[in-house]
C-alpha cells in the first residue's frame, strides 16, 4: 500500500481526490486534510497567506497519523502566488515539518509538461488577469513556454466550485490555442477529475488539471508508476501491467 498525502485548502472539489483514488485501481489510498481557507478571494495578499507556513502546518500533524509517505500542498494558487524561489521554500519547509517529501500543485504541473514532452503550454484560468499571470510566470520560470492566457476573472473558490462540466468545457475552449501542445487548468476548487479525457478528445492535446496534476505530482514524489487511462495522457506512461 502507497499512502498518499495531500493539504487541501478549504472546501470546494476535495471530492475529486477520492475520485482519482477510485480510478487509479491500485494499492494506493489517498489521505486529505483540509487546511484553514481564510478570506475566500483570489488577490495576491490573501494567496500568500493561504498557503502560509503557519496555516501548512496546523494540517501536518494530522496528516503524520495517516502513515503518508509524501505530501503535496493542493492549491495551485497558494503556492505559485510565491514566485518560482518562494515556492521552492515553501515545500522546503513543508518537508521538513512534515518529515517527508514534500511538493505543491504548482510545481506538478512544471514536472508533468516534462513527463509528457511538451513546451508550449495555454492556460486556462479561473483566476483574475493578475492572478493568471503569476502562474504563466511561475511555468516560465520552470521552462514552459506559454503561447495563451485566458482568465475568467472568478474572485472567489465558492464560486469556481460550483461551476459544472459547461463552465468547464468553455473555459478549456476558451484557453486553446493553436500553437498549444498542451492546456493547463490551474485550479484546484474546479472539479474536472470526471472530464478530463474527453476534454482531451474535445481538443486533441492533453490537458493538465489541478487536481488530477496534485496526484500525479504525489505519486512521483513516492516512486510510484501507475497506468490509469481515465485521468487522461499524464497517466499512460507506463505499461498496462502492474507489478
Amino acid at each position: 500500500m502507497t499512502a498518499l498525502g495531500f493539504l487541501y485548502p478549504g472546501h470546494s472539489a476535495e471530492d475529486d481526490y477520492p475520485r482519482i483514488e477510485q480510478l487509479l485501481g491500485s494499492d494506493i489510498r489517498v489521505d486529505l486534510v483540509h487546511t484553514d481557507l481564510g478570506e475566500d478571494v483570489h488577490r495576491a495578499d490573501a494567496l500568500r497567506v493561504l498557503g502560509s507556513p503557519e496555516r501548512l502546518a496546523a494540517g501536518v500533524q494530522e496528516l503524520r497519523h495517516t502513515g503518508a509517505e509524501a505530501v503535496v500542498w493542493a492549491s495551485a494558487s497558494g503556492s505559485f502566488g510565491y514566485g518560482w524561489e518562494g515556492a521552492h521554500e515553501q515545500v522546503r519547509g513543508l518537508a521538513v515539518a512534515a518529515g517527508m517529501p514534500a511538493s505543491s500543485t504548482s510545481f506538478g504541473f512544471v514536472h508533468a509538461g516534462r513527463e509528457l514532452g511538451v513546451r508550449r503550454v495555454a492556460i486556462g484560468a479561473t483566476y483574475p488577469d493578475d492572478i493568471a499571470g503569476l502562474f504563466a510566470d511561475f511555468l516560465r520560470a520552470g521552462g514552459l513556454d506559454v503561447v495563451a492566457v485566458h482568465a475568467s476573472g472568478i474572485g472567489t473558490v465558492a464560486e469556481v466550485g460550483a461551476w459544472g462540466e459547461a463552465e468547464l468545457f468553455a473555459l478549456a475552449r476558451a484557453a486553446d490555442h493553436a500553437d498549444a501542445e498542451a492546456v493547463l487548468l490551474p485550479d484546484t476548487a474546479l472539479h474536472t477529475v470526471s472530464h478530463v479525457t474527453a476534454l482531451e478528445k474535445e481538443l486533441g492535446k492533453p490537458v493538465l488539471t489541478g487536481n488530477q496534476v496534485t496526484v500525479w505530482e504525489a505519486l512521483r514524489l513516492a516512486d510510484r508508476r501507475v497506468n490509469a487511462p481515465t485521468l487522461g495522457a499524464l497517466f499512460t506512461r507506463e505499461p498496462i501491467v502492474q507489478v
